[in-house]
């Protein structure tokens, strides 16, 4: 199996792994869970698992530490980015269902 074939979303990092993939210490990891910044998957045994999509949004949580975002700032940017995402997708599906925009029938002019 090539990395390419894993799903994004599949939760395959141990936290440590995960920590070091993005330069963050795994109690940052479990704060930023805590604080309901991201949710990763676990196994029966309670093991947290890092996914693709979880590393980009530990990136993403440590660019707006960065500029200077508290976590309560980042929770309400992650919130909006996402629905963003959610907006952009129904419309690009509505777009897409109305690929040939319908005109209503031309009036025709009756000869007096």
């Amino acid at each position: 199996m090539r990395p390419s074939d894993v799903d994004p979303a599949q939760g395959v990092y141990g936290i440590s792994v995960a920590a070091d993939l993005v330069g963050m210490d795994p109690q940052s990891l479990r704060l930023y869970e805590r604080r309901g910044l991201l949710e990763p998957a676990r196994t029966d045994g309670g093991t947290r698992r890092y996914s693709s999509d979880d590393l980009a949004r530990l990136e993403r949580i440590g660019y707006l530490l960065a500029a200077g975002l508290n976590l309560a700032g980042i929770a309400m940017v992650l919130e909006l980015e996402t629905e963003n995402a959610r907006l952009r997708a129904a419309l690009d599906l509505a777009q897409a269902a109305d690929v040939a925009p319908t005109r209503p029938p031309a009036r025709r002019r009756s000869a007096d």
